[in-house]
Parts: structure tokens; C-alpha cells; sequence
């Protein structure tokens, strides 16, 4: 099977629509109350391409390129986490979505967070795999920048793999096509500056302002499930259970045999979570 495949059998489309001064890339499928899907750093909207097709039986999934990120309008200056807020909110406007669910890995953990605490009108549940926001570790954060940038100003093949396997449990789900996919969109002109602009947040100073405060979780009104992993190398599962436990309606699951993309490498076992939480019969 391949990324692409996994998608055969699902009627989507993908498109660009205008956010402010983003042209941003979106896919939708499927019918019914909006889940949003959003990636983590460096990443692009086929990290949940293996969901799609379970998801969009039961929802209007809408998945889509963060800002300087896939094939969005590239950076060209530093984007902290008010930026992406402030671009969902003009998506979920664009798109005619009153309320959605947010499905958010890693930074988009973090910025679905920080959406909810700031409009919780707009935003029903919360499903968060592995979310960024709360930690601060300076050999994480380094080695997001390295990896990325790297991957970024030499966009080869070998660069993308290390990339993409820091995230992963089992180097076997790396494959060739998604090596591919995020070479290209890598290789983009202008794309290294934009990367740059991207892991403004891997600095100490920039990311201590933006970090996810007591306060932000407790504003959060919307049912949570914080999903972490047993492989996870941006922290350890008590990360997520204590963020679930300072979430006025958290809880915690746990997804083993997966690092930090769980929807990627264990989508069944994403999908049963999601499908629960969202008070779906699976």
C-alpha cells in the first residue's frame, strides 16, 4: 500500500484557498461536523493521509499546509504561534466552518491549544497526538533545528530519511514515497530560508514566550484526549498525562509500537481513539 493508495477509495479533493496572505493548500473529504487535521514542524498535510479515508466516513475532514510550511505561501519572516492561530481562524472563516474538531500532532498540537483557550465558540473537541507547547528541551530543540534545516538547504534523499526517521519507532515506515513527497516539497525555491523562519521556535527565548501556559489549559473548555506514544522522542508519556490532567475535561491514551506521528504509524489504533472521543461508533 502506499500513501496514496490508502486514499484511492475516498472521494477528496485538494486546492489552494486564499487566508489573508496565505494561498493555502487544503484537502477535503468526506461529509458532516469539520475535523481539522494539522501537522507538526517542517511537516505538510500527507502526515495524515492515512487517516483520511477512516475518518471521512463520519466527518468533513479538512486537512491543510500550515503557513511557510508545504505547498502554503513559503515564510519570510519568523512565525510564532499567534501567526498560526490567527491563520486557522481566517481558514475556518474561509471554509464557512462555524466550529470544528482539532486534531492537531506536535505543533499542531500546540496551536489547536492555544485556538481553543482564545475561542472555545469555535471549537467542539480536542484530540492531541503527541502536542508540542509545553516543554522546553534544549537536545530536542536542537535536534528538530539540525535535522530540519539540514533536510531543508540539501534537500537529498539520505537528509530527508534522518529527517523523517527521528520521528518514527520503526525506520520501516519511512517509505520511499514519503521520502519523495517531502523532497519535493523541500527542494521548493526559497524553502530553506522559509525552514528557518519555521524553527524560530526551536529557540530558547522565542519558544518560552509561546509556550502553553496553566492558564491557556485551564481556558480550555473543549473535551480533550491527549494521545501520547510509547516511542515519542520529543518527551516522555508523562508529558501528555500531566497535560491531560490540567485540562478541565483531559484524559490520556497511550499508543504503543509508535513515535511521534501515531496517526502514521498505527492509524488503527489513532482512528479508535478519535472515533471514541468523538462519541463515534466505530
Amino acid at each position: 500500500m502506499t500513501l496514496w493508495t490508502d486514499l484511492a477509495t475516498t472521494a477528496f479533493r485538494v486546492h489552494t484557498v486564499q487566508v489573508g496572505a496565505w494561498s493555502t493548500r487544503v484537502l477535503e473529504a468526506g461529509t458532516g461536523e469539520p475535523l481539522v487535521l494539522m501537522h507538526g514542524t517542517g511537516g505538510h498535510l500527507e502526515a495524515y493521509a492515512r487517516n483520511v479515508p477512516a475518518l471521512a466516513g463520519r466527518f468533513r475532514v479538512i486537512a491543510y499546509d500550515f503557513p511557510g510550511h508545504g505547498h502554503t505561501t513559503l515564510a519570510t519572516r519568523d512565525l510564532e504561534i499567534a501567526d498560526y492561530t490567527t491563520h486557522l481562524h481566517g481558514l475556518l472563516d474561509t471554509l464557512g466552518v462555524e466550529r470544528a474538531h482539532l486534531s492537531g500532532e506536535s505543533l499542531g498540537g500546540w496551536v489547536a491549544v492555544k485556538y481553543a483557550a482564545a475561542h472555545p465558540d469555535r471549537v467542539a473537541r480536542l484530540v492531541l497526538n503527541t502536542p508540542g507547547g509545553t516543554m522546553a528541551t534544549p537536545e530536542v530543540m536542537e535536534r528538530i533545528r539540525t535535522l530540519s534545516q539540514a533536510a531543508a538547504d540539501d534537500p537529498t534523499p539520505e537528509r530527508i530519511r534522518a529527517r523523517l526517521a527521528w520521528l518514527m519507532a520503526e525506520p520501516a515506515s519511512v517509505t520511499e514515497e514519503l521520502v519523495a513527497i517531502r523532497q519535493a516539497i523541500y527542494a521548493q525555491p526559497g524553502f530553506a530560508a522559509s525552514m528557518r523562519h519555521l524553527l524560530c521556535l526551536q529557540d530558547p527565548d522565542i519558544r518560552r514566550r509561546n509556550l502553553i501556559t496553566p492558564a491557556e489549559l485551564g481556558a480550555v473548555t473543549a473535551p480533550t484526549v491527549v494521545v501520547w506514544t510509547s516511542d515519542d522522542p520529543s518527551g516522555p508519556a508523562a508529558a501528555g498525562l500531566e497535560m491531560a490532567e490540567q485540562l478541565p475535561h483531559g484524559r490520556f491514551a497511550l499508543i504503543d509500537r509508535a513515535g511521534h506521528w501515531p496517526q502514521w504509524e498505527q492509524p488503527d489504533a489513532f482512528h479508535r481513539i478519535v472515533l471514541e472521543h468523538l462519541a463515534v461508533a466505530a
